[in-house]
């Protein structure tokens, strides 16, 4: 617990400290909502990937590997084809950006198509798919702090009342300078688990030997390697996650904060060197296996798996890595929410005369009442909510990838097909998700065969043919 406090400590007052780095003009929002777009290589890639690897994905990822093995594997894939991506998109919707000083996707749609209601289902969609997001970072700092022997709210309470005033004073600096301790914390980690919890298990075939046997007893869709039946689904998960991870406004705001498109092209061809850490964190699952571990929730694997393997002072710094891995995202999520609101909602439907220092105080202020929300999320609903929600999340923001990416590549696209598609998308992916309990792969059957296919895809495709044949038959003309 005293590590845990220390490294807690430090990350704090680097947050209030970051208001004076790369000092700008904290009133304005690009300064403070995007760090004043002057982030060069090194530091986006330490925020991206602080943004990217959460806190959530170093305890979900063991903990479905855990339950189901190579199926939860699906995360290297998609972190794989990202980037390629980011490395061909994201430079030219930098350079749109940079140029007509949009600082959110929906400016972005804004600056294309004019109007306000269409920018403004874009944003919504953005903030509402974060919000469950933000809320898992926050069960994920949950799961550690209770590892550390500490039950209650109390302690995420003071945590994330911290967070939100450190944000409040610094902006996108705060996640940003934070993000090389995370980071390099988590490195230090996962490079220790990987090294000392194979050999106490006699070796990485032990380990592989003894995740085959459980699985192979426990039967159904689990094993160490995929069932043909889950090909298409494992596929189109993986694809489905990849596009629609640089479509949430953190992300986005990671991506708009470079200094240059040249910075994002650079990041793009680092940034995989996550995927093998992330690839070593999967593989805490097996070793939960291997090491006899067993849990009445799968989320605590990896910090039973520590408490069961390391010293008491290396589990407070791990437990430090995963909750500071919980800030960094969503100090993120919380600036881009409150960008989006302000920016996109705020300004254009009840004040369009607002004044810069009045916008980035405004945004402020969102960003804080986004994070007790989802504080209050946690506290007062059951988690499963936070985690369906954020499966229809990522359905929902898909959605609004033919707006942001197709856009870069055509003229042809109307105001209408593009609202339109959007439109049906979206009620087809939540009528979809519903349908199948809110879980996140539908069966599609063509004759006798059978393809399982994330949800997401299912709705982006429908998307993209409405938005095609809608703009075909329409001339591009702008909603009021």
């Amino acid at each position: 617990m005293a590590v845990f406090i220390a490294f807690f400590v430090l990350v704090t007052v680097i947050g209030f400290l970051a208001a004076r780095w790369k000092a700008g003009d904290l009133n304005q929002l690009h300064e403070w909502g995007l760090g004043g777009r002057q982030f060069g290589v090194v530091i986006s890639w330490f925020l991206v990937g602080g943004d990217f690897y959460t806190a959530y994905t170093v305890i979900a990822v063991p903990a479905l590997v855990y339950s189901v093995g190579a199926y939860g594997f699906f995360a290297l894939p998609y972190t794989i084809i990202v980037y390629p991506f980011v490395f061909a998109v994201m430079p030219k919707l930098w350079k749109i950006a940079h140029e007509k000083q949009h600082i959110t996707g929906a400016d972005f749609v804004h600056g294309e198509y004019g109007g306000k209601w269409f920018p403004a289902a874009v944003a919504i969609t953005g903030i509402v798919a974060t919000m469950p997001y933000i809320a898992l970072q926050l069960v994920g700092m949950q799961v550690v702090i209770k590892s550390l022997g500490v039950s209650g709210e109390l302690p995420l309470i003071i945590a994330f009342v911290i967070l939100a005033l450190y944000t409040y004073a610094s902006g996108l600096r705060a996640p940003a300078m934070i993000a090389f301790v995370k980071d390099i914390m988590i490195y230090i980690v996962v490079i220790a688990a990987v090294v000392i919890i194979p050999e106490k298990l006699g070796g990485y075939s032990n380990v592989f030997h003894a995740a085959d046997t459980y699985f192979q007893a426990k039967g159904g869709p689990t094993g160490i390697v995929l069932k043909p039946t889950q090909f298409t689904a494992y596929a189109s998960l993986a694809l489905g996650s990849a596009l629609a991870a640089f479509m949430y406004p953190h992300t986005m705001t990671a991506i708009l904060s470079s200094s240059s498109a040249t910075t994002v092209r650079k990041n793009a061809i680092f940034l995989p060197a996550y995927t093998i850490l992330l690839g070593l964190i999967a593989l805490l699952g097996y070793m939960a296996i291997a090491a006899g571990v067993k849990v009445t929730s799968a989320n605590d694997v990896v910090p039973v798996l520590f408490n069961t393997i390391f010293p008491s002072w290396f589990v407070g710094f791990a437990a430090a890595a995963i909750a500071i891995a919980a800030l960094v995202p969503a100090a993120i999520m919380s600036i881009g929410a409150a960008n989006l609101f302000t920016r996109n909602l705020w300004r254009p439907l009840v004040n369009p005369n607002i004044s810069p220092s009045a916008e980035a105080a405004n945004a402020k202020l969102v960003s804080l009442v986004v994070k007790f929300g989802a504080l209050l999320f946690i506290v007062f609903l059951p988690t499963q909510f936070a985690i369906e929600l954020q499966l229809l999340g990522g359905v929902w923001i898909l959605q609004i990838l033919p707006a942001i990416v197709l856009t870069l590549y055509t003229r042809r696209l109307s105001t209408p097909g593009l609202f339109l598609g959007w439109l049906v998308g979206i009620v087809t992916g939540t009528a979809l998700a519903i349908i199948q309990g809110l879980k996140p792969v539908y069966t599609i059957h063509l004759g006798d065969s059978a393809y399982p296919l994330y949800i997401g895809i299912i709705a982006l495709v429908v998307n993209i043919i409405v938005t095609f044949i809608v703009s075909t038959i329409s001339p591009r003309k702008q909603l009021a």
